[in-house]
């Protein structure tokens, strides 16, 4: 059983990890170990002297020693003499904030639990939950504390529930969703930084003493830092070392703050950024926190990306587009911009469909008054006169070329200049007597709003059933300031945020659930939402509105640490690049791309033939290897942000493929050699149909690369077991 309870122990157990709790003799749930298997109470390792000025409880009696300023707990809180970060602060009726868990029992449940208004991870009747019950006795605060477990993929998740079960009303001030505390290691950490067009920016700081802290205010979890997290070891890389990965399914405003604290432990807290939030409960209420993913890997960086690969691929990803293959897509954007037509459109699918291409995407533009980004958004109706056709006959026009056809909805914004805002001003976000902030000349809708979803639900339901669309791009390019809803009362504006993101969630479970054949992708200004909860609802996400290949390696070796490849959205696009200006072989654009759920997003009836033909090759090459793509183990072999090249590799079934780029170029330039991963030692493969060499060669000595002539050169190796 995952789940083991021995008199006052519980330890949870996966294929190679281990995470151990105990309750002490105050009824505390403290904190005792996570990572490799030991077999053993790991109780024994954790000694605490009396540390000046930190205060004990008073039912400790004269034990100084005893604090919770330093011992290692389960779900801290406030009030109770620990100066650390904490994971829970409640505000009483009185005005205190005291908050004092103590064990309450437990339970073990068969399955994986859910979580009712947002997305967490599901399994099968295999997999087990733990539920550990604290509650404060003076005020009745009850908090379960919920760890699921998907043994096969060493994944533990998180979650807790917070109740009210006292007579009078409470308000949530911080409700993490997970505090995890360290009491032993040298730590790095890990986080991916970025902004708009170059998201998920690898960057590795040891830890000082102190609060270090990613986190995101915007209302989405943002370009700027993505939720989710790595500690690693000193000496930990790809290959070697201990590291522990935590990733919160949750897309709005988040909070990541680590602290060294005075003993040289480590504590994590995550979940909802408190900043501007609260939550009023009421008697008997519950709050449920978004859930943490959490992996430990004692096998380096790689290891702990296959885990987190793999769960995210069968156990968030959902819907019939979870595992089968996607579609090769063209998305007319680079292409034409807001200047097409209908027969334009038609024109651009022509080509595509003699290439090989699956589906056409008809991006920004096809509704409304919508001839820039300043008009039209919310007014979702089609503007048949631009078209100069219905969608139904322009869907029905590319289905018959054998394509499918998607469309672009920005379903959350709305444009001051739109009929919808004519109508219903109230339903944009903005302050009462103030002019609002707006970003993209655009504003928010209030999702909070049950008749906002109904308008958006109705609106997209009824384009969808009167054309043929096979998949939708759901974008949103705003952060979001000035929150403020005429349904919500003033003294629990607080909670506004976080209900947006419930809207959010309600709103993309009634459409995935009532449109099971729609490929879902998210997008938001490129990768601005990627994050486990959005790839609940959308199976792929737009990884960047930067398609520059060069920039690519960059952005995508920061997604790849916790998110597959089948999820990344990626396109060869145009040169010079729309973003950079940057220019790059088209052999080297497809490379990249295929790193991905490939696609392009480019003029195609202005390339010439051989060009045309390249792509009709690339996509012929692209589907012979997308299982292996999207399926295969992945492993990184340089990193991108350091390294002279960027290259990454595929394996599954004795077959692999590595591919990438060597950036520059330059005179009596020497090989480079790169060692190869997950291959068998003792067998043997040929690469790109030539030589024989054992796996233990490949993957020890390595192989040499091609000197690249010119800048941006595309690498690209087939090995297969012999």
């Amino acid at each position: 059983m995952p789940i083991n309870v021995n008199e006052n122990v519980f330890s949870i157990e996966t294929e190679n990890t281990m995470y151990q709790m105990c309750i002490d003799e105050l009824g505390v749930l403290r904190h005792l170990w996570y990572g490799k298997k030991t077999g053993n109470d790991m109780g024994y390792l954790l000694d605490y002297p009396y540390i000046c000025f930190s205060p004990s409880p008073y039912d400790a009696g004269n034990n100084r020693g005893y604090s919770l300023d330093t011992i290692p707990q389960e779900y801290s809180a406030v009030g109770t003499g620990d100066f650390r970060i904490t994971a829970l602060s409640v505000l009483n009726t009185d005005g205190s904030e005291a908050v004092d868990l103590r064990y309450n029992g437990y339970k073990i449940c068969k399955g994986k639990y859910s979580i009712p208004g947002l997305p967490a991870v599901y399994a099968e009747d295999d997999s087990e939950t733990l539920e550990i019950y604290l509650v404060d006795k003076l005020t009745n605060v009850q908090v379960v504390l919920k760890y699921g477990v998907i043994s096969k993929y060493d994944i533990i998740t998180r979650s807790a529930v917070i109740c009210n079960g006292g007579e009078s009303s409470i308000t949530l001030k911080n409700a993490a969703s997970m505090c995890l505390d360290i009491p032993y290691g040298q730590w790095d950490w890990i986080h991916f930084h970025g902004r708009h067009a170059m998201e998920r920016m690898v960057e590795r700081r040891p830890l000082f003493h102190g609060i270090q802290e990613s986190s995101s205010k915007r209302g989405t979890s943002s370009h700027q830092q993505n939720p989710a997290v790595i500690l690693c070891d000193k000496n930990c890389n790809e290959d070697y070392g201990d590291c522990i990965g935590a990733a919160l399914m949750y897309s709005g405003s988040f909070g990541i703050k680590i602290e060294l604290d005075q003993v040289n432990q480590t504590r994590v807290i995550m979940g909802i950024n408190s900043d501007n939030f609260s939550w009023t409960l009421n008697k008997n209420e519950e709050f449920y926190t978004p859930e943490v993913i959490l992996s430990f890997s004692d096998g380096g960086f790689s290891k702990l990306s296959h885990n987190f690969h793999n769960v995210i691929r069968n156990n968030v990803c959902r819907g019939n587009y979870k595992t089968c293959e996607r579609p090769v897509l063209i998305n007319n954007w680079e292409a034409t911009y807001f200047d097409f037509d209908g027969d334009k459109i038609e024109k651009i699918a022509k080509t595509a469909a003699q290439l090989g291409i699956d589906m056409l995407v008809l991006d920004d533009g096809w509704f409304g008054k919508r001839n820039d980004d300043t008009s039209g958004l919310g007014d979702w109706v089609v503007n048949e006169d631009k078209l100069k056709c219905s969608l139904s006959q322009l869907s029905k026009r590319i289905s018959n070329l054998g394509m499918k056809f998607g469309l672009w909805f920005e379903p959350e914004m709305i444009s001051e200049d739109s009929d919808l805002y004519r109508t219903h001003p109230e339903w944009a976000i903005k302050m009462p007597g103030r002019n609002p902030v707006q970003c993209r000349s655009q504003m928010v809708l209030d999702m909070t709003r049950s008749d906002v979803r109904h308008y958006l639900y109705n609106s997209i339901s009824s384009i969808l059933k009167d054309a043929d669309i096979s998949y939708i791009k759901w974008d949103m390019n705003s952060s979001i300031n000035g929150w403020y809803s005429e349904k919500i009362p003033s003294d629990r504006m607080g909670e506004m945020q976080h209900r947006y993101v419930l809207g959010v969630y309600d709103l993309l479970e009634r459409l995935t659930h009532d449109f099971p054949n729609v490929l879902f992708e998210g997008c938001s200004g490129g990768g601005g939402r990627f994050d486990a909860g959005m790839l609940y609802y959308c199976p792929q996400f737009w990884c960047s509105d930067n398609t520059d290949s060069f920039d690519r390696t960059k952005i995508q070796y920061g997604t790849s640490f916790f998110y597959p490849v089948s999820t990344v959205g990626s396109h060869v696009s145009a040169v010079p690049n729309h973003q950079t200006g940057r220019i790059s072989s088209l052999n080297t654009r497809g490379i990249v791309s295929m790193a991905g759920s490939f696609g392009y997003e480019l003029d195609i009836n202005s390339l010439s033939d051989d060009e045309q033909n390249k792509i009709k090759e690339q996509v012929i090459k692209f589907k012979k290897n997308r299982d292996l793509i999207h399926n295969g183990k992945y492993y990184r072999l340089s990193n991108a942000t350091e390294d002279d090249f960027a290259l990454w590799e595929f394996v599954k079934d004795g077959k692999a493929l590595v591919q990438g780029m060597i950036f520059n170029t330059e005179p009596n330039l020497i090989h480079y050699c790169v060692k190869l991963k997950g291959l068998d030692a003792n067998k043997k493969y040929k690469i790109n149909s030539n030589g024989c060499y054992t796996g233990a060669a490949l993957m020890y000595g390595g192989f040499l690369l091609d000197i690249p002539r010119g800048d941006y050169y595309g690498v690209e190796l087939y090995v297969e077991e012999i």
